[in-house]
């Protein structure tokens, strides 16, 4: 989406064409799919840049492992290895991480259009081209695999998923950290794609005349709270509108007591941030604008819930999906206190990727009372969800677990890739949700 060196239209043409093999998933299997997606890794690696000396990029040349030219293959093939039985899945995320992403720097470079706010290296026409190439291309993919994966009565899925899936990997590609575009792109496309694949059209007709009576109310009553919790300096005044937006979403699709635990979840976070808040300012390590959670921070930590909360009203038994939106919010919720608590009372704190004791705050690091806080939460919180009525007793032990093993991978991925800005720390938070909610799904057994 920004100028790039004379090479660059050349690149983006190949990074195009490169899509052109997705069709063929059409008539191979799981591990065809997977062995020639290895091959490209391995020819894109050795043999294309000597064909094509210019593909690289300047500052890959040294490095050509780390480079989009191998990354785009290999993209390809964790998505093969994730998905071997819906190679659907894998061709339209291919195809729009081929169209959408490509033509979205082709376009962004040669039409003068504004910055995004939230992103000034990427512009509004990169934006609106990665959508509108990359739904074109993602909803052709999926007719093109029509009788092989699913039937003519899966229209509703190709008119509407792939445009959605696009328009999520576009945002998600002006994401402002390092991590290659071919690497969020592909996967939030098939995250998109592959939750709506739970998705029936019966259930969601069902649904849909109770998720209107309850928008009513729902909007009034996270419009209140919203606005107390800006009055209450406790968000930012776009943070209010997202968490509004967020709040609206999870009572539609789970009802006052999903919306009931979120709230809990927001509050036990809020109050954790404020512990001894005034240490924490001394010590450098506060959150920044005095604690206000911005609009990043309510996607980040709350987003995924709501996804879920969403999706439920469109499967005939969402016990799934509504374990998945509470995984998320004890997730979230139990790794802020336990950070919090950590900093605010730590006494010894450790980095695990260095072996090496390290100052309260740091990135990464975790500390005795901190992790203790973090698991007493999350054990609250889901006998909370278990009390409302959200899960069933048995799954409380499985959403702790999911919780506390999520939170300590991702302090490893923060000390990891934080620091170097390959992430942000809203970026490491959704994926400390997405991994709360994933390892709670696979151990309560979701195919």
């Amino acid at each position: 989406m920004t100028p790039r060196p004379t090479g660059e239209t050349g690149r983006q043409v190949v990074h195009i064409l490169a899509g052109v093999p997705a069709l063929a998933l059409r008539w191979l299997s799981g591990g065809q799919a997977a062995a020639a997606a290895a091959t490209a890794v391995l020819f894109n690696l050795i043999v294309l840049p000597r064909l094509l000396p210019g593909i690289l990029r300047p500052g890959d040349t040294g490095r050509p492992w780390q480079s989009g030219v191998v990354l785009y293959p290999a993209a390809v093939l964790g998505l093969v290895l994730c998905f071997p039985r819906r190679l659907d899945i894998v061709a339209i995320a291919w195809a729009i991480l081929a169209a959408g992403d490509g033509f979205a720097t082709l376009v962004g470079r040669a039409v003068r259009t504004p910055a995004l706010p939230w992103n000034r290296e990427k512009t509004i026409a990169g934006l609106a081209a990665f959508v509108l190439f990359g739904t074109t291309a993602g909803t052709a993919t999926g007719f093109w695999m029509t009788g092989v994966f699913f039937g003519s009565d899966w229209s509703w899925f190709l008119l509407v998923v792939p445009a959605l899936a696009a328009g999520i990997a576009a945002f998600a590609e002006t994401t402002p950290i390092r991590l290659n575009d071919n690497v969020t792109v592909p996967a939030a496309a098939a995250f998109v794609l592959w939750s709506f694949s739970f998705v029936e059209e019966q259930a969601a007709r069902a649904s849909l005349g109770p998720a209107l009576d309850a928008l009513l109310p729902a909007a009034a009553l996270n419009v209140v709270v919203a606005g107390a919790g800006w009055l209450a300096r406790t968000v930012t005044l776009p943070g209010a509108l997202v968490g509004a937006g967020i709040g609206i979403t999870v009572y539609v699709g789970t009802g006052p007591a999903g919306w009931a635990l979120l709230f809990v979840a927001f509050l036990a976070a809020t109050l954790a941030t404020r512990l001894g808040f005034r240490r924490k300012v001394a010590a450098g390590i506060a959150e920044a604008r005095g604690g206000r959670r911005g609009p990043g921070n309510a996607i980040a930590n709350t987003g995924l819930a709501a996804w879920a909360a969403a999706l439920s009203l469109g499967m005939s038994d969402p016990r799934l999906a509504v374990l998945a939106m509470v995984a998320a919010l004890v997730t979230a919720s139990s790794d802020t206190i336990a950070s919090e608590a950590g900093k605010a009372w730590g006494r010894t704190t450790w980095l695990p990727t260095a072996f090496r004791r390290v100052t309260p705050g740091t990135i990464g690091a975790v500390s005795v009372e901190g992790t203790a806080a973090g698991i007493v939460s999350a054990a609250a919180l889901a006998g909370c969800a278990a009390w409302l009525g959200l899960i069933s007793a048995g799954w409380i032990v499985t959403v702790v677990a999911a919780a506390t093993v999520a939170s300590f991978v991702e302090g490893l991925l923060g000390a990891a890739f934080e620091r170097s800005g390959i992430l942000n720390n809203d970026a490491s938070n959704l994926l400390n949700t997405a991994m709360g909610a994933g390892l709670a799904l696979a151990w309560a057994g979701v195919p």
